[in-house]
């Protein structure tokens, strides 16, 4: 099943590249793939067109690096992709408090 993500890609994208540091975007897919537990197995041409956007915005950078025979773009954040990521959090965690505040079951309500 294909998850709709729009509005929270950003969001994953940056906790990912704050755990993972300086990383690669294929790197960067297993990586939310791993932590996921495949939830979020994402094609590249949903990842990269994101890290460009990110890029543009300045919340992260990137870099060529040549490493295992192979020149990658590495992606990093930024001091104000930081910011952008603190910030995400905390709006996804009041989505979250009000969505579970609409789904709980009051109190004799029929389930």
């Amino acid at each position: 099943m294909a998850m709709d993500l729009r509005g929270h890609l950003d969001l994953l994208i940056l906790a990912a590249l704050r755990r993972t540091g300086p990383t690669h975007g294929y790197a960067l897919i297993q990586a939310l793939r791993e932590r996921s537990d495949g939830t979020f197995d994402l094609p590249e041409g949903t990842v990269y067109p994101a890290l460009h956007r990110l890029e543009r915005a300045g919340l992260v950078v990137s870099a060529w690096h040549d490493g295992g025979g192979r020149r990658r773009r590495c992606y990093e954040l930024t001091d104000q992709g930081l910011a952008a990521l603190v910030t995400k959090q905390s709006e996804w965690q009041a989505l979250v408090r009000g969505v579970a505040a609409v789904l709980a079951p009051t109190q004799g309500a029929a389930t």
